[in-house]
């Protein structure tokens, strides 16, 4: 009775300390109670030796995941589980308290080689067997006939290969030639027979620790040299990799002082490009301007390209295209112009008159004299052309806080303009509304200001500024070089192709 279970294909459970097996039954003896498997598999890798033997006492489980058919002498074929959805599922034989077979549905081992499941048309059919062996042989005449009965097994052509089959197991004919190519597929694909599978896992680090990198390298230099061609580079030299826009071929140091002052710098900046840009003297700016103005530079050219620029400037604190755009009419921008009487001032007018050129709401506070300088006068006579709206008065600027405030109220040398009472009422107004400030051609630091400032615009050349003045930028008001250098200054355009750049300090 023993004998008719030999060649079936069990798994063996003999706990955490031993593991699973899975072989071939060689031998089943009842009188010292041991079961032999050939060609045995030990938690999924196969084992060096051709048998191994085990006692009753160390098996915890075992399963039978393939019975041999009826005249076959060398293998079986795959006896898959029934059609139930839970995979792993097969006979299993468990110890029971009384002795007697127990039914046992549980998936084996995901450690252990696996058969690929196959479906059929019959339900599942389990064998109940006990711990001793002693499942009658007309019991597995009966399953075996029930199962000749049935309507057979159902094979998907194109998912298993050839090797698995039943050797007695007649596959049912397809016609067609894309059938036939699909099985010439599959069998090229997974015909491979299971012996060839290599016993020991293939040892990356050992064969990673054969290959001798810098030898390899040293090797490639060397032919390379040899041979004269362009050399790609050991691990210690990394190529130069160069951006679209640099240029491969080699040119002259760049000169980062391009910008030379007859006077010690007090203070220095630099550019996104990392050129210096040192800072003057408030009386050196003054000379150069005068200069500049001798040459045909006149006040009306500097302040309209300074309105150019603080107008530029702001556009871009407002937001720039994504909220000035004919979609946002009613996201119009708000920006508070102060003003004081003098030509900083009248840099702000000519500002003013360029943002409301391009439909942003500006409110310009001018206090009330009775004299104004000309070119305040003339500023004002444009700006009352658009659509800005000026007032002399505290209590008419706005309650709420607006977009930006552009602060033109200091001046270098009216001072005294800071003991006046609309200056103090205008400067508690300011830093009352919480708006960020934007200060054009502030004073030097020497001088307090009374609103501190979020960025500051310098003309031409920078100021010693401090910190109130927030981060610096400079902008172009057409200045020659050559009047640089009457003035003594070695200049280079630090501007590029822009005309206002940030600066950073050093």
């Amino acid at each position: 009775m023993a004998t008719d279970w030999l060649g079936s294909i069990v798994s063996i459970n003999c706990g955490e300390s031993l593991g699973v097996y899975q072989g071939r039954v060689s031998a089943v003896d009842q009188v010292s109670q041991t079961i032999s498997l050939t060609r045995p598999f030990h938690n999924g890798v196969k084992c060096l030796v051709p048998e191994v033997t085990f006692r009753a006492g160390d098996i915890t489980e075992l399963k039978i995941l393939e019975i041999p058919g009826p005249g076959d002498s060398r293998q079986c074929g795959d006896l898959q589980q029934a059609d139930t959805g839970i995979p792993g599922v097969g006979c299993q034989v468990g110890p029971s308290q009384n002795g007697t077979g127990k039914m046992l549905k549980k998936p084996f081992s995901s450690s252990a080689p696996q058969n690929i499941p196959r479906r059929t048309d019959m339900k599942n059919q389990d064998i109940i067997i006990s711990p001793q062996q002693q499942c009658s042989k007309s019991y597995m005449d009966r399953h075996m006939e029930t199962l000749s009965q049935s309507k057979g097994f159902r094979r998907r052509h194109n998912s298993w290969s050839s090797s698995s089959r039943h050797p007695n197991q007649v596959t049912p004919k397809k016609s067609g030639l894309k059938n036939g190519q699909m099985k010439s597929k599959d069998d090229e694909c997974f015909g491979d027979d299971i012996d060839e599978i290599p016993d020991t896992d293939f040892d990356f680090e050992g064969n990673l620790a054969l290959f001798d990198k810098a030898a390899v390298f040293e090797e490639i230099e060397t032919y390379e040299r040899r041979s004269g061609t362009r050399s790609r580079g050991t691990p210690n030299e990394k190529p130069a990799r160069y951006r679209h826009d640099e240029n491969i071929l080699e040119s002259e140091p760049i000169v980062y002082r391009r910008i030379v002052v007859p006077q010690n710098a007090n203070k220095e900046f630099c550019t996104d490009s990392g050129l210096v840009v040192p800072s003057v003297s408030y009386e050196l700016h003054k000379k150069l301007l005068s200069v500049a103005e001798k040459h045909g530079l006149t006040l009306e050219r500097r302040l309209e390209m300074t309105g150019v620029c603080a107008s530029q400037m702001a556009l871009s604190l407002l937001g720039g295209p994504n909220r000035l755009n004919p979609k946002n009419v009613h996201q119009r921008p708000t920006v508070a112009l102060l003003c004081g009487p003098h030509v900083k001032g009248a840099q702000g007018i000519s500002c003013g008159r360029h943002l409301s050129n391009h439909d942003v709401h500006v409110i310009l506070f001018l206090p009330n004299f009775v004299k104004m300088l000309e070119s305040i006068t003339n500023e004002l006579n444009l700006f009352s052309k658009t659509q800005g709206q000026q007032v002399s008065s505290v209590k008419d600027l706005p309650d709420t806080p607006v977009d930006l405030v552009i602060n033109c109220l200091d001046c270098h040398e009216n001072a005294f303009l800071r003991d006046q009472p609309w200056y103090k009422a205008v400067v508690d107004w300011a830093n009352q509304n919480r708006a960020p400030v934007l200060s054009i051609d502030p004073p030097i630091s020497e001088m307090e200001q009374g609103i501190d400032a979020k960025w500051s615009l310098a003309l031409g050349l920078p100021l010693p500024l401090g910190e109130r003045a927030g981060r610096v930028y400079l902008c172009d008001i057409g200045i020659p070089q050559k009047v640089f250098q009457e003035v003594g200054i070695n200049y280079h355009s630090p501007f590029g192709c822009k005309f206002v750049i940030p600066l950073h300090s050093t």
